[in-house]
C-alpha cells in the first residue's frame, strides 16, 4: 500500500514499534476533517499532512489577514486576502503530495454540517466560537464520528476527545461535550481573540497536540483523551488532566435525550 517514496518519507514513523507499517497504512487510509484553518487548525493540518493522513478536509470561509500570521503558520504574507482553504491547500501540496486535500469554503451550519462531517472518519474542531463548537459536537454525535476539540485562552488552552456515540470498557456510554460544558457562556462574557489576544506559540502547542491525538486515535496506541480534559497553563508551563464522566441529564446520550437533530442550531 505504501510506495517506495512513502516508505522513505515516513521511515521515522515506521520504525516506531507502536506505528510500524500497519499504522502508517492506517494513516494513509484515514480521512480527517479540520474545522477552521486558523490558530489551532494550521499546525494540526501541517502535522497531519506530514504524518501521511490520506485525506484532509478543511471547513473555513474566511480569508487570510495580516493579524492571522502571528499564529496561523500554514499561511504566509503573500497569501493575505486569499481564502484560507486555498492558502492551506497550497502549503499542504508543497509539504506532502500524497495527501488528498478537500476544501469546504463555507461556514459550517445546521444545514450543511451533517453532509460535510459524514464524509470523514474523524473530526478536529479548532473553531473560535461557542456556537460552532456546540454545533460540531452535536453533529459528530448524531453522525457517530469521533471528535477532538481544543480551545485557546490568552495563555491557556484545553484539549479532549469525544466518542459519545460509543461505550467504554465497562459498557457505559462515553461523555459528551455537553457533559463537560452543559451550556455556552452568556453572549459577550468571554472576550474574542481579537479583544483579549492570544499567545501565538500556544496555538502551535495545542494544534500540534490535536494532530498527535488524531494520529493516536487512527493508529491506536496509548491512552485516549476520552473522558479526560488536558489543560495547559503557558504562564507556569504546567499541564494538568481533569477526568470527567457522562452526565445522565445531558441532552445527547443522557437518560432522556432530547437532541435528535440539528434543528436547535442555526
Amino acid at each position: 500500500m505504501l510506495s517506495a517514496k512513502e516508505l522513505e518519507r515516513y521511515a521515522r514513523h515506521i520504525v516506531l514499534r507502536e506505528v510500524g507499517g500497519p499504522g502508517q497504512a492506517a494513516l494513509k487510509e484515514a480521512s480527517v476533517l479540520v474545522i477552521g484553518a486558523g490558530g489551532l487548525g494550521a499546525p494540526a493540518l501541517m502535522y497531519l499532512a506530514a504524518a501521511g493522513v490520506g485525506t484532509l478536509g478543511v471547513v473555513d470561509d474566511d480569508v487570510v489577514s495580516l493579524s492571522n500570521l502571528q499564529r496561523q503558520i500554514i499561511h504566509t504574507t503573500p497569501e493575505i486576502g486569499r481564502l484560507k482553504v486555498d492558502s492551506a491547500a497550497e502549503q499542504i501540496r508543497a509539504l506532502n503530495p500524497h495527501v488528498l486535500f478537500e476544501s469546504h469554503a463555507v461556514r459550517l451550519s445546521a444545514a450543511n454540517a451533517m453532509a460535510i462531517i459524514g464524509g470523514y472518519d474523524l473530526v478536529l474542531d479548532g473553531s473560535d466560537n461557542f456556537e460552532t463548537r456546540y454545533l460540531v459536537s452535536d453533529a459528530c454525535f448524531l453522525a457517530a464520528k469521533p471528535l477532538i476539540t481544543a480551545a485557546l485562552g490568552q495563555f491557556d488552552g484545553s484539549l479532549t476527545t469525544i466518542r459519545a456515540h460509543e461505550r467504554n470498557e465497562q459498557g457505559e456510554l462515553n461523555p459528551t461535550y455537553r457533559c463537560l460544558f452543559p451550556e455556552p457562556p452568556p453572549s459577550g462574557t468571554v472576550p474574542t481573540c481579537a479583544e483579549a489576544g492570544v499567545m501565538g506559540a500556544l496555538a502551535g502547542i495545542l494544534g500540534s497536540m490535536m494532530a498527535l491525538e488524531a494520529i493516536r486515535e487512527i493508529v491506536g496506541f496509548g491512552e485516549s483523551l476520552v473522558g479526560r480534559l488536558l489543560m495547559v497553563d503557558a504562564r507556569a508551563m504546567r499541564f494538568e488532566t481533569l477526568r470527567y464522566r457522562r452526565d445522565p441529564n445531558n441532552p445527547l446520550n443522557g437518560d432522556a435525550p432530547d437532541i435528535t437533530d440539528l434543528s436547535g442550531h442555526r
